[in-house]
């Protein structure tokens, strides 16, 4: 029996495996590119596990705008739909993998959220 996500711990596993599946997926990594090159990866993961942490665990970890830092990206890195279709993919497909629980439907349902309104900001909802 899987346990669900109960710490910052479990998502930073999440986030790395999550990460392991992006990078080599030729259609998500122009969007992290420049984040390897400059060696900032880890620094990264990190910034992306306290974001999940706030959601999950009400954490005051994450002070940045999640959406303005892709609303951005979108500027140098198209966004299409399919790339938020993956990436839902591969997040559930990573949290299926390690977890149960009602963590794991809140984090699901979160990142469904997260993708609809990011695909509504960037006009590509229907695209």
């Amino acid at each position: 029996m899987k346990l669900d996500i109960s710490s910052r711990k479990d998502i930073k596993l999440i986030i790395t495996k999550f990460y392991e599946l992006l990078l080599v997926d030729e259609n998500m990594i122009p969007f992290f590119e420049d984040i390897v090159l400059q060696n900032q990866l880890e620094e990264h993961l990190e910034i992306i596990t306290d974001f999940w942490s706030v959601l999950l665990f009400d954490t005051n970890s994450y002070a940045n705008n999640v959406m303005k830092k892709h609303v951005d990206k979108n500027v140098f890195v198209a966004f299409k739909k399919e790339h938020f279709t993956i990436w839902i993919s591969y997040l559930f497909e990573t949290i299926d993998a390690y977890f149960e629980g009602e963590n794991v439907v809140n984090m699901k349902k979160r990142a469904s959220s997260i993708a609809t309104v990011m695909e509504l900001k960037m006009d590509i909802y229907k695209k």
